[in-house]
């Protein structure tokens, strides 16, 4: 029931099946809990049949351009972020980047797309009347997460314990991470999410790495742009 009334909420009704969809959002990252927060735009494809999607952005780091992209395709992921485009500052892959793209992608589906959350390989699971268990199955990559609801049927948060933390690729943290939703706009005849953060909660702080603001989202696009 908040999933249904979530998806009333957002507009989802009615609508035609999203097959893919285009997010373009500004925004400001850290690459560390120590470090400065640096701008940054970003762009991102989704496609659900089969599940893929394609992560970049921009930035600068101290005066020198950084370029970064997190890539998911046929539940194989890595990361990649380069300044000037040349020289290496992270570079991931393997199992642990595997599931937690996978995390992400569910999460996407969650917050950009929620007329997705009618796909057959999610199963949920009733915790209390605001708040859901769903276990997502992308072709025996099965990640699981609770959904916040309010009363007015926005979701609010997005919990997995099963995501890794790394910021060079080479050693990884199991974590739990959240996407708190600060607020929700009208965009293309749909309710969604204006603003948001994703969040490490560490043992001894919580590491708020990334803050977004939705400019732009297209659903079933047929050009690359």
């Amino acid at each position: 029931e908040p999933v249904q009334k979530y998806l009333t909420y957002v507009g989802a009704l009615g609508k035609e099946k999203v097959h893919n969809f285009r997010v373009v959002f500004d925004g400001k990252m850290k690459l560390a809990p120590d470090k400065d927060w640096l701008k940054i735009k970003s762009e991102q494809y989704n496609f659900l049949e089969p599940h893929a999607r394609l992560f970049f952005i921009r930035g600068n780091i101290s005066g020198i351009p950084m370029v970064g992209l997190h890539s998911y395709v046929d539940k194989e992921a890595y990361m990649k972020i380069k300044l000037l485009s040349l020289i290496p500052v992270g570079n991931a892959s393997g199992q642990e980047m595997n599931q937690s793209e996978t995390v992400t992608v569910f999460n996407d589906m969650c917050l950009m797309a929620p007329a997705t959350l009618i796909d057959d390989r999610i199963q949920w699971e009733i915790i209390d009347e605001l708040t859901v268990k769903a276990i997502f199955n992308n072709n025996d990559s099965k990640i699981s997460a609770e959904l916040y609801f309010n009363e007015k049927g926005e979701l609010i948060n997005f919990i997995s314990e099963d995501r890794y933390m790394t910021s060079s690729g080479k050693s990884y943290q199991k974590v739990r991470w959240s996407t708190p939703i600060e607020s929700y706009k009208e965009i293309n005849g749909f309710k969604l999410i204006s603003q948001g953060k994703a969040i490490w909660h560490l043992p001894d702080n919580n590491y708020c790495y990334i803050k977004l603001k939705l400019k732009k989202i297209e659903y079933n696009c047929r050009d690359l742009k």
